[in-house]
């Protein structure tokens, strides 16, 4: 098995600050939130700022004033002390709790916008992506960077204003003194720069493994009983352990970077610290009467609060460059995620049918023209990759009301002239006309709002029964409802079922067999009333006595309405107006089931071949 994705793409390991800008833009669209974050940091940072300051005011005035050290004072300054620590404590609480906040909206921001996306795409989309590779975007990587933007606003913002302050209170005290412990910063700065490049290389390696394995997952539940019965456990897991393999060797090498960088910053901090203690002591040696340095004179309060500022100084320089290390190492979730908010429909409305028409979330249903169901091909071309044309000009015309059964071989292009009139898929050259008109002057939503699919591998949603009928039409009352199951004859096995109608069908319908849910899809897609039916292999799931039942429900069913049948099992269609033989992308033989069995051609073959099987089947009983 094969877990790469062709629409994963690698970049230059570099920030890009058009992405970021826009990622934290999320946060902004709560200007309100955002202020009351951006105050509660400002104070907290500026109480924090002010602890060295009242270290010195302590040591110059009660521990080592000029003269006899007094205590005049002291108790307003223990009352000042109290307020800052209580009035830090106040919000630092506050900020904690509203950049949780920022965290939540921000992750349900994103996901609504992805969700909404993912409802607009068209179908060649999902044909090329898997659902593991979605459900890692939608899922790890939104929550790492929800969580990553809101933190990091918060860290930025405190880093920010401390480091503002502490330059300042420095610059105050003695610049000369404040020149030589920044002199640390620029060092630290390429530091930064060169290892955390090499930590993005690596995390989006590790990001991509992660999506793969994420996907070896799904295709591990979804396809468990195939596994079991091919034997296939152990090549599976060795795999799976040949994924998870690469992940851990790029965690790694990202993770030694990350280690080796902390250090780095900490022992730069460390020689700020002892450069402001070599010249802050010559500089408190010089109020001894020792020589005088070139920094001037300060007093021993001066150089603790000095020394408080070089040796914590570091921690806010340590704080942004962890969280450049995040962005960095985020920075592959943020392209996998912006790069399917970008993601452009393969198959769009222009803007005309969209001004006239709406879109699929904001329809002008008042606008919409009564579908007819009159159906035409004109010199239409297609292809998947245009190397392997599959289509070409190809012409069909398909009458209102018609029923139009589709048969041949595998890979024959039935299933792409039927992705082609459900628009799934538009064609490279050509045009299909519907009621008359190119299908492209009107919107997707106005075809597909009359088009009713019942798939050969039919799905259900989890809820009850009475949801997934009333899936297309929730408000369809309960009669409506017990009218389309009876129609296909779903309502006897439905009644059989502990809670009815309100049985809970799980998650794709686990809890019932492939023949009922076929039942509830036929159900579903009758309550819906389309114009147009669209059956591939629709009764191939069900058994023999079943499926006659349903052939003569839908016969009643299909009267005055356009109908593609796409068929496999030849006796279900013999009642079809008209029976296209596609071969090779082409009509070969067409007409109604007595005329191609006349004919002798490929048809009457295939035909007398599956007679010839169902009665040895039939005798082996």
């Amino acid at each position: 098995m094969s877990y790469d994705n062709e629409l994963e793409f690698d970049k230059e390991a570099k920030m890009d600050g058009k992405l970021w800008k826009r990622l934290f833009g999320y946060a902004l669209r709560n200007r309100g939130l955002f202020v009351r974050i951006l105050i509660s940091m400002l104070i907290v940072s500026i109480i924090d700022a002010l602890y060295p300051v009242l270290t010195r005011v302590a040591i110059d005035r009660f521990v080592r004033p000029a003269d006899t050290p007094t205590t005049d004072g002291l108790w307003i300054f223990f009352a000042i002390y109290a307020a800052l620590v209580i009035l830090q404590g106040f919000f630092t609480t506050r900020f904690i709790g509203r950049s949780g906040q920022m965290e939540t909206a921000i992750s349900y921001a994103i996901r609504q916008e992805a969700y909404l996306k993912l409802q607009t795409l068209s179908f060649s989309y999902y044909d090329k992506t898997s659902t593991g590779y979605l459900m890692a975007r939608m899922v790890s990587d939104v929550a790492r960077l929800s969580d990553m933007i809101a933190w990091s606003i918060t860290d930025f913002l405190w880093s920010f204003f401390y480091i503002v302050f502490c330059f300042a209170a420095m610059f105050s005290f003695n610049w000369k003194l404040a020149l030589i412990v920044a002199a640390v910063i620029p060092p630290l700065a390429v530091v930064s720069l060169y290892i955390q490049r090499a930590i993005l290389r690596y995390q989006r390696v590790a990001r991509r493994h992660n999506s793969r394995i994420t996907g070896a997952f799904n295709e591990g539940i979804m396809g468990a009983m195939t596994t079991k019965t091919l034997v296939r456990e152990e090549q599976n897991a060795a795999e799976f352990e040949a994924i998870t393999t690469d992940m851990r060797r790029a965690s790694i090498r990202a993770s030694v970077l990350s280690a080796t960088f902390f250090p780095l910053v900490i022992s730069l901090g460390a020689i700020g610290t002892a450069l402001a203690l070599i010249f802050g002591g010559a500089g408190v040696q010089a109020t001894l009467g020792g020589e005088e340095t070139f920094i001037g004179v300060i007093t021993a309060g001066t150089l603790v609060s000095f020394i408080n500022y070089a040796s914590s100084l570091f921690d806010p320089i340590q704080q942004l460059a962890g969280i450049f290390a995040d962005m960095q190492s985020a920075q592959a979730s943020a392209e996998r995620v912006l790069g399917l908010l970008d993601t452009e429909s393969e198959v769009r409305d222009t803007p005309e049918a969209e001004a006239k028409y709406g879109t699929t979330m904001d329809p002008k249903r008042e606008n919409w023209e009564p579908i007819e169901g009159d159906i035409a091909f004109d010199h239409v071309d297609f292809y998947y990759k245009e190397s392997e044309p599959l289509l070409q000009d190809f012409n069909l015309h398909i009458r209102a009301g018609e029923t139009v059964a589709l048969v041949g071989e595998t890979g024959a292009g039935k299933s792409t002239i039927v992705n082609l009139i459900c628009r799934f898929y538009e064609p490279k050259k050509g045009r299909i006309l519907i009621d008359g008109k190119d299908y492209r002057e009107r919107s997707q939503l106005w075809l597909q709002s009359s088009l009713g699919y019942v798939l050969q591998q039919p799905h259900l949603f989890s809820g009850s029964i009475r949801d997934n009928i009333r899936f297309g039409c929730p408000d369809a009352d309960e009669e409506r409802v017990r009218r389309a199951a009876a129609m296909v004859h779903a309502d006897e096995f439905i009644e059989r079922q502990p809670k009815g109608y309100d049985t809970e069908v799980g998650e794709g319908g686990v809890r019932l067999s492939t023949g009922q849910k076929q039942l509830i899809s036929f159900a579903r897609v009758i309550l819906a009333n389309p114009q147009i039916f669209v059956l591939d292999e629709a009764t191939s799931s069900i058994d023999t006595e079943t499926e006659q039942l349903i052939q003569n429900a839908i016969t009643e069913v299909l009267k005055g309405r356009t109908s593609i049948v796409v068929a496999h099992r030849l006796s279900t269609i013999r009642n079809a107006d008209r029976i296209l033989v596609i071969r090779g992308g082409a009509i070969v033989e067409q007409g109604d089931h007595e005329t191609l069995l006349k004919k002798g051609g490929y048809y009457h073959d295939l035909y007398m071949h599956q007679y010839e099987e169902d009665a040895m089947q039939e005798a082996l009983k």
